[in-house]
């Protein structure tokens, strides 16, 4: 715990795993930013025979063999390697040797919608067809959504850590995050890997096309003729420390978590409210020190639906006199569940670094209803000092996490 009368720790992002439809790796990840690349493709891990369409962000170019070293790939579901996979890129790309991580006091933070539901759509499909004795016993034991952080804990062979799957859905990336945040500042541990991941099922798929929110081709996030969402799949783990203990290793600071906003509306099982929305970004900004003429472009949930983008771009208008740009990375890798707000963390991480806004693809005629400059289509250059990334999940739980360029001095 910090020390009585210590002032919090400032908490910078030192290190970036992704496992994405458009690259996989922090390198990779950027140039599909830069570039607008699309991860859309028809869906292939489950029949989709019967449905109208059927498109999705799948990762068809992850081998778990090739990064995972210790964990048998075999002993844990999808999105379990997907998580493990990203949190050992990510300490990779931070500098840090395994023998210095396992040295320190760590968190293991990861968000999910789904864990493991791949398999348990496939257990299910087994006992309908076979009984239940024809369950797998191996993939019954990894379809628990504890080993989203537990994979990760086995396979960096840590041993003074906490490990948490945080489960509130389509903001869990953003949940986890802030976790680690509180954790870092408030001296509890001295490093986090915090972010989200998922894979795509039969269950989430089916059940936002029986809500008439899968689109039939592509995503198009705050286009006047957006049809809905496309469910992805992938992970996002960051890499967060103590500003000092990153300077004092030398480490490369891509940006500095600045604060966060969280708040649960349970007003609506499905519908966001913009009002609560509203008010969670006022809390991110508070909590950051920042105001709204602070932030230089935001990140948007941006599902592409119809409600989504016009009560999110209404809250977002509410808090904002002139707003920034808007944009959504989910026109270009789809809704990764729990991964969403993750990846989209890394992509903000990414941006600041580098000097760039992502593109929102897809994009023909924004829908004046939204409003919005979503910078579309093609990336446009742009020095970045504050960046808002908004995560929105059903039954009202909302996340706003604010990072910044880090400076020497605040």
């Amino acid at each position: 715990m910090r020390d009585a009368g210590r002032p919090p720790r400032r908490v910078v992002i030192t290190g970036l795993g992704v496992v994405t439809s458009i690259g996989i790796g922090v390198n990779e990840f950027l140039a599909g930013l830069r570039e607008g690349r699309s991860g859309v493709k028809p869906i292939t891990s489950f029949d989709t025979t019967g449905f109208s369409h059927a498109n999705g962000c799948e990762v068809t170019d992850f081998d778990p063999a090739a990064w995972l070293e210790r964990v048998d790939p075999a002993e844990i579901g999808r999105a379990s390697q997907f998580s493990a996979a990203a949190a050992r890129m990510a300490v990779a790309d931070a500098a840090m040797g395994l023998a210095e991580l396992r040295g320190k006091r760590s968190l293991v933070s990861v968000g999910t919608t789904d864990a493991e539901s791949r398999d348990l759509d496939n257990l299910i499909a087994d006992q309908l067809r076979d009984g239940p004795g024809s369950l797998d016993p191996v993939v019954a034991r990894r379809s628990t959504a504890g080993r989203l952080s537990s994979s990760v804990v086995r396979e960096l062979e840590l041993t003074d850590v906490e490990a948490v799957t945080i489960p509130t859905a389509c903001a869990a990336g953003n949940y986890a995050i802030g976790y680690g945040f509180d954790a870092i500042r408030e001296g509890e541990v001295e490093i986090a890997l915090c972010g989200g991941a998922d894979a795509v099922c039969r269950k989430t798929f089916t059940g936002f096309y029986r809500l008439g929110t899968i689109a039939p081709e592509v995503c198009q996030p705050f286009e006047r003729d957006r049809k809905g969402i496309l469910t992805g799949e992938g992970a996002g783990i960051l890499v967060m420390e103590s500003l000092e203990s990153a300077l004092a290793r030398g480490a490369r600071i891509y940006a500095e978590v600045l604060g966060y906003g969280l708040n649960c509306d349970a007003n609506h099982p499905v519908a966001p409210d913009r009002d609560s929305l509203a008010r969670c970004i006022e809390l991110a900004h508070r909590n950051a020190g920042v105001k709204p003429a602070d932030v230089d472009f935001i990140s948007a949930h941006g599902t592409g639906t119809k409600a989504n983008d016009v009560t999110e771009s209404g809250a977002i208008r509410q808090v904002f006199d002139t707003p920034p740009p808007v944009v959504s990375i989910k026109s270009m890798l789809g809704h990764s569940m729990g991964a969403a707000s993750a990846l989209a963390s890394a992509a903000c991480a990414l941006a600041i670094q580098e000097g760039f806004i992502p593109p929102t693809i897809n994009h023909h005629v924004t829908d004046p209803e939204c409003g919005v400059d979503c910078v579309p289509n093609e990336a446009r250059t742009a020095r970045l000092d504050v960046v808002q990334n908004n995560a929105l999940a059903f039954a009202g739980n909302n996340a706003v996490l604010i990072l910044g360029r880090y400076r020497d001095a605040v």
